[in-house]
């Protein structure tokens, strides 16, 4: 049963009690060292000072519930969305999925500009993420899961047929949301696809010989070299290992101790906010003064406020960042397989991870739209809403084209 919903006022008294007795880590006191450590005091003080004084939750909450919200139960958990439908009778449907450190709010400008494209837009909050209720045991919170929440919620709705774009969790759940239901999957858009590397098995070498030839020289010659430089360094495909990546260091903790990490991050909205301000700065294109700014010019101080807010008022980061933990145990199962839907990959310019495009035409059968921007980074709904806009409706206009020569 689909019910309405609107998002609630904050408690402000409590969450300014909190702000108003800090105490602040010891630190170096070279100021060299940057952000190499994590986040540093000084940007966490400048966004506590914004979140204090000059941020208004109420126009922020004012803005969301502009949108219709709606909850529903799949799977025995209260799943939020937002839904708005299009006045064109002959609109597409299109799920946008958002990841961590984020929320349905990460796709705030791209809400209404997509409706009037002729689009009905879902924007759900994942399981465990801001409105939508956690997993309650183990096995229930995986990236598997997810996806059939997700696909079970455009059918409900009544969508048989429709798009997907994911980011962040949300690339490896609306790609296997997309794989899943093949017959009502009409395309999946990400900026961070999933895909296996060409290792030398007896198929990859009577089939791919080259990749595999080149996956082997790049271990050789180094991975840019081969591949070039925008290519992701091979040692950041490890999940958690941070002897040889140490920007996996985050995944670790959240995949192996869960729990430890959360009585900081439940109980103190700064160290909430330090939490999510790193990724925010590190997975960010600034195109100037990286070091001395928190985040990009293109990510306002108020867009990132209202992401820390929403964890903090729902109390989700715990729930939310336990799909690591499940994902751990989850990939020692994945296998290599074909992805057949019509698929779009958007690269930015800072994305976390950048798989090279032979990779991709391995793994996906149906590769019809790549593009590689020069600005922009792993929030691009955010750093790059018309870039994102733009290629949406662009990979649309291709599925119909080739839609349209299947029935001639």
């Amino acid at each position: 049963m689909i019910e309405k919903f609107l998002v609630p006022e904050l408690d402000k008294e409590y969450l300014m009690l909190k702000l108003n007795s800090i105490r602040y880590p010891n630190e170096y006191e070279d100021p060299s060292v940057g952000w190499k450590c994590g986040t540093p005091t000084w940007a966490v003080k400048e966004m506590v000072e914004a979140w204090k004084t000059t941020y208004s939750w109420e126009t922020s909450r004012a803005e969301i519930n502009s949108w219709h919200h709606y909850k529903t139960l799949i799977h025995g958990l209260n799943i939020h969305f937002i839904h708005e439908r299009s006045a064109d009778p002959k609109a597409s449907a299109i799920i946008l999925i958002h990841g961590w450190p984020s929320t349905f709010y990460e796709f705030h400008k791209m809400i209404e500009p997509l409706r009037d494209q002729a689009f009905h837009v879902v924007v759900p909050s994942l399981p465990g993420y801001g409105f939508s209720d956690p997993p309650k045991r183990p096995g229930e919170g995986t990236t598997a899961q997810f996806s059939e929440i997700m696909h079970k919620l455009m059918v409900e709705l009544g969508y048989d047929k429709y798009m997907v774009y994911g980011t962040d969790w949300g690339a490896t759940i609306g790609q296997q949301m997309s794989q899943n239901n093949p017959t009502h999957a009409l395309g999946f858009l990400t900026n961070m696809p999933s895909a296996f590397p060409p290792l030398p098995t007896l198929s990859n070498i009577l089939h791919h010989p080259l990749q595999v030839f080149k996956l082997l020289l790049s271990l050789v010659a180094g991975f840019g070299k081969v591949y070039g430089p925008e290519a992701t360094a091979l040692e950041t495909f490890t999940f958690a290992n941070v002897d040889i990546n140490q920007d996996a260091a985050y995944r670790a903790i959240q995949s192996a101790r869960p729990y430890t990490l959360a009585f900081g991050l439940t109980d103190s909205p700064v160290g909430l906010l330090g939490w999510m301000l790193e990724p925010y700065h590190a997975w960010t294109y600034h195109q100037s003064e990286e070091t001395t700014n928190s985040i990009p010019n293109t990510v306002t101080t108020d867009e990132f406020l209202t992401q820390v807010t929403l964890y903090w008022m729902t109390n989700t980061m715990a729930s939310s960042y336990r799909i690591y933990h499940e994902f751990l145990a989850e990939m020692k199962s994945m296998k290599p397989s074909k992805f057949t839907v019509p698929f779009a990959v958007s690269y930015f310019k800072k994305e976390a991870v950048k798989l090279p495009r032979e990779w991709l035409e391995i793994s996906a059968t149906n590769l019809v739209q790549f593009k590689n921007h020069d600005k922009g980074g792993h929030f691009p709904a955010l750093e790059q809403t018309e870039l994102l806009l733009e290629d949406i409706i662009e990979f649309r206009s291709t599925l119909d084209k080739n839609s349209q020569k299947k029935d001639i």
